[in-house]
């Protein structure tokens, strides 16, 4: 058993008081209805997850126009908000706590996901590859995304606020807000997908004021130090990248100082050899930037995030694939035992099968 392990240690975010430094990390998992509403096994699955630090949920849509996939779940209509309290109240019960990820897909989706209607974008520039569409599985390749109006940024951050009110209706005991990944706040954030010459394109300063507004508009709702941002500065994921990661990340970071945050969250993904003043990783890059607290994620080991928390790189880490096929994962972890293989093909694929079947050590 691990005695040393400052990873078991408790940790304080606002309120909060997590039971460990290992969290769950957001995974669409595709097993809402088809109108978004949260189904009573994602309650089961969120629940049995309960052991971590802190879950965050699953990336979920803000309105209609911000949905990338098929049956991923949304929090703008009463049914859906009933639906996550389900979700809730399970964690809880179960002694956990959970944060919701608001999201807007933005470019990275399909007029058969949005009821006919072209993807939004900061700029009209079309992602390479091919997207998820109705039946899941069926896929269809990107088209060119129309540009968001600037009347319109008011609208999309105003919705943000709302969700983040229906979260707390939900019973969420904070928020995420995913600008990470190629989704429609990093459309803004990199400088491959924002050609704007408004207010929010252009300089770093421009690309981050929705994000700001965001955090400032959701902050009506939840305390600050309940609200974490996700971003990831090298991962191209979904087309997107940008010139200058070191410059853009590092003014972000000293204007997110001033909010005093639940925590950022990095995605390690992405490093190569063009990105050589992240070799040592995006935490330890960036971190000195950023005063709170950091959440690392992306291929940790348990001995990589231990050893990273210990010599203060991170403050918690989160793990994705890991949880997927082992839902008991922070006891896994002290008992040194061996872990479920997850079942790749069950990821998306709706049901019960490789979702809330994967054993527990308790059987």
């Amino acid at each position: 058993m691990k005695v040393k392990s400052k990873i078991f240690e408790t940790i304080t975010i606002g309120e909060h008081r997590l039971k460990n430094r290992i969290v769950m990390a957001p995974m669409t998992r595709s097993r809402a209805e088809t109108n978004g509403v949260p189904t009573d096994i994602m309650s089961a699955y969120y629940s049995q997850r309960a052991s971590a630090g802190l879950i965050i949920s699953e990336a979920t849509q803000i309105s209609l126009n911000g949905k990338s996939y098929p049956n991923t779940p949304g929090i703008y209509s009463k049914q859906q908000i009933k639906g996550w309290k389900k979700v809730t109240d399970g964690v809880h019960e179960a002694g956990g706590k959970i944060f919701i990820q608001l999201f807007h897909g933005g470019r990275i989706s399909h007029p058969d996901t949005q009821g006919g209607k072209i993807p939004m974008a900061p700029s009209e520039i079309k992602p390479e590859g091919a997207i998820h569409t109705f039946p899941f599985g069926k896929k269809k390749q990107f088209i060119t995304p129309r540009a968001i109006e600037s009347t319109e940024i008011k609208e999309i951050v105003h919705q943000f606020g709302v969700a983040a009110k229906n979260a707390l209706d939900a019973g969420f005991d904070g928020i995420e807000i995913h600008a990470a990944n190629g989704y429609l706040i990093d459309q803004f954030l990199r400088d491959s997908t924002n050609k704007r010459t408004d207010a929010y394109g252009g300089s770093y300063q421009n690309r981050s004021r929705i994000l700001l507004e965001i955090i400032q508009e959701t902050g009506k709702y939840f305390n600050l130090q309940h609200i974490g941002v996700r971003l990831s500065p090298l991962n191209n994921f979904n087309d997107i990248s940008d010139s200058n990661p070191l410059g853009l990340y590092s003014y972000l970071l000293e204007e997110l100082n001033s909010f005093k945050l639940a925590y950022v969250h990095f995605v390690e993904d992405g490093l190569t050899s063009k990105n050589l003043d992240f070799f040592n990783g995006v935490s330890l890059t960036l971190g000195k930037y950023y005063n709170g607290k950091v959440m690392g994620n992306g291929n940790y080991t348990f001995e990589r995030a231990d050893s990273e928390i210990l010599e203060g790189v991170v403050d918690f880490v989160s793990f994705g694939k890991l949880f997927i096929s082992n839902p008991d994962l922070p006891k896994r972890f002290m008992l040194e035992t061996e872990f479920n293989i997850p079942d790749e093909n069950s990821y998306y694929s709706g049901g019960k099968r490789g979702y809330i079947d994967y054993e527990s050590l308790e059987g």
